[in-house]
């Protein structure tokens, strides 16, 4: 089956059963496969078809998964757009990507736009859908942290690829609900959060604006049976006061990526809520995902899990051979999940996958059993005198201060020594260390070369449009620091 025939499939299975729903409103088969024809019908009049491109500017609405459908049935591909790009940054992705339609939820300045309302307005559409596996489905626009966003370009048999994968890593079945709360410009909103359930058989429910202290409500009406956040959600919520007390037992398990959580994190979130959680690891490059710590077990805080069926991860030197477990090299990915390329970047295509294998930019090790364990961004280590330091290895140790709520470090330029790190903290509420007792506390665990010069105290660290810590604008931040002892 060709994603392109799901609506119709599970309209023809069983037309009543519960399909999608958001805050206004609630689908069942038949109606979310009415909704795709119509949509589709809306974009044939604007003259779309097999090999154009939709842009999708909307919030996360049951109208986005309904345009994303349509454009699939005709044969064309998506480029999702975040809604909170500036004006110049959405204009770029745009023209960049090629768009001949961009679908908003309200009339737009923007050339060639088509509303939501537009879209449900046509007749339904009654040729069959296109289904062609080698047909590009999704350009995703990287975050552009080392210049400006890259399309990347998967086709129908990567999303085949990766879903499979999810549902048989997660023992996806229909009768899971996955409550989608990541945002739907990312891959991962997209395939973990819907196209997995659905062809799974079961259904979705897309929240809208994240917010810490109403998520549990929704948990407890909607009755989801699974969700996929990053390390700051999880973060908010272990941190709620004492008094919230959800009923959780509907929820089989969390997944979580983006950016590597906290051990500590984990165990706080776990502890508190009963969900178990599942840290993968994965890039927009490969589908979303290519690691993850089992659903039963043995999972292991500090890695992110073992390689995911139907995948080759492994580690590899600079001269391309592949190392064994316990040594440390860059993380590669094999599989029919890896992505076709970069639009219009045929160089940077081929520096990125080579002989078959992604090079993700990413330092890691496996260990003795098989786990992956992320040391961290090849681009932001730090060199200090000629020493290496790995940030993520300075941020775990600060993460496990009992006062500490999130850690960042980053390198600033140093005089003498080149580059030295800096630490960005965010305590939890109440918390009485200071800059001193947290130097400390890395003097006990840490090489001293590994030790921050300086400690920066924030409410919150920033974040970039997918969840990650926005390392680019705490570097920003940083200033010379002159290394006193």
């Amino acid at each position: 089956m060709h994603i392109a025939e799901l609506p119709d499939l599970r309209a023809r299975r069983d037309a009543d059963g519960p399909c999608t729903a958001d805050e206004t409103s609630v689908l069942d088969n038949a109606a979310f496969a009415r909704r795709v024809r119509r949509a589709a019908a809306a974009l044939r009049a604007r003259g779309i078809g097999r090999g154009d491109v939709v842009a999708l500017l909307l919030p996360n609405t049951v109208d986005f998964v309904v345009a994303l459908f349509a454009a699939w049935r005709l044969g064309a591909a998506v480029t999702p757009v975040n809604p909170a790009l500036t004006d110049d940054e959405v204009r770029y992705q745009l023209g960049d990507a090629g768009a001949a339609v961009v679908v908003t939820a309200e009339p737009s300045t923007l050339a060639g736009t088509l509303t939501v309302a537009e879209l449900g307005a046509a007749a339904e559409d009654t040729a069959a859908p296109q289904t062609d596996a080698d047909a590009l489905a999704l350009l995703i626009y990287t975050s552009g942290s080392t210049g400006r966003p890259k399309g990347v370009m998967l086709d129908h048999a990567n999303l085949a690829a990766m879903a499979g994968m999810m549902i048989e890593s997660a023992r996806l079945s229909a009768a899971d609900h996955s409550l989608l709360i990541l945002p739907l410009f990312h891959v991962n909103g997209i395939v973990v959060g819907v196209l997995s359930p659905l062809l799974a058989g079961g259904r979705v429910t897309v929240a809208g604006r994240f917010r810490a202290e109403t998520f549990f409500d929704l948990v407890e009406t909607a009755r989801p049976t699974c969700f996929s956040a990053v390390p700051a959600i999880y973060s908010m919520l272990a941190e709620l006061p004492d008094h919230v007390t959800p009923d959780t037992s509907s929820v089989r398990f969390a997944a979580c990526g983006a950016a590597p959580m906290p051990p500590a994190l984990i165990e706080r979130f776990e502890r508190r809520y009963g969900i178990p959680v599942l840290e993968g690891y994965g890039l927009s490059e490969g589908t979303c995902a290519s690691t993850t710590n089992p659903l039963d077990g043995p999972r292991r805080p500090g890695t992110v899990g073992r390689p995911m069926p139907g995948q080759q991860v492994a580690v590899m030197d600079p001269r391309g051979r592949i190392v064994p477990a316990g040594e440390t090299g860059e993380v590669v990915v094999r599989g029919p999940n890896v992505m076709r390329g970069y639009l219009g970047r045929p160089e940077e295509t081929a520096r990125a996958v080579v002989d078959g294998w992604l090079h993700t930019g990413d330092v890691g090790r496996f260990d003795e059993d098989g786990y992956l364990v992320l040391v961290d961004r090849i681009k932001d280590m730090i060199i200090r005198g000629g020493e290496n330091i790995y940030p993520k290895e300075v941020e775990t140790v600060l993460g496990d201060h009992p006062d500490v709520l999130e850690a960042a470090v980053v390198g600033a330029a140093d005089p003498r020594l080149g580059e030295v790190p800096v630490a960005f903290v965010a305590l939890r509420p109440g918390a009485a260390t200071d800059a001193g007792g947290l130097l400390d506390h890395c003097r006990a665990r840490l090489a001293g070369f590994k030790v921050p010069t300086d400690i920066v105290f924030v409410d919150r660290l920033p974040r970039n449009p997918v969840g990650k810590t926005d390392k680019p604008a705490l570097r920003a931040r940083t200033t010379a620091v002159t290394v006193t002892g």
